[in-house]
């Protein structure tokens, strides 16, 4: 049993990304799907898979990298953990790394980045950051 889950899911793509596996195998939850979709829409993943069949079921996150085989997550990293949860409102969510870099926050209106959180003008739980 693992004590924080997301951070278990953040692990195991960075640890795939720098062994430069194709894809990983994280177990599933509601709130891991939500995370891998983001990250596949911000460019960093190429897809996911959900898997029933098993006792158990698991998402099959596919890492995507660049024409010289070096992955696109430089680092991702959890922000916001459970023995010290980091909550910001929307006046302080400003760009990082020039607007290069997503965050993914935990809003009242569900999972989002920083960019959509700070068009819709509301704040939230920072999860992760991913550059």
């Amino acid at each position: 049993m693992h004590s924080d889950p997301i951070a278990d899911l953040l692990t195991r793509i960075r640890n795939g990304a720098q062994a430069h596996l194709d894809s990983v195998v994280i177990p599933h939850s509601k709130i891991k799907v939500e995370i891998v979709k983001i990250l596949e829409a911000e460019g960093y993943l190429t897809g996911h898979e959900v898997s029933t069949e098993a006792k158990f079921p698991t998402i099959k996150a596919h890492i995507r990298y660049d024409a010289k085989r070096k992955p696109l997550i430089n680092k991702i990293r959890r922000v916001s953990k459970p023995g010290l949860r980091v909550y910001k409102p929307c006046g302080e969510l400003r760009p990082l790394r020039s607007g290069l870099a997503t965050r993914i926050l935990s809003t009242s209106q569900g999972l989002m980045t920083d960019r959509e959180a700070r068009r819709r003008q509301i704040g939230g739980e920072v999860i992760c950051e991913v550059f």
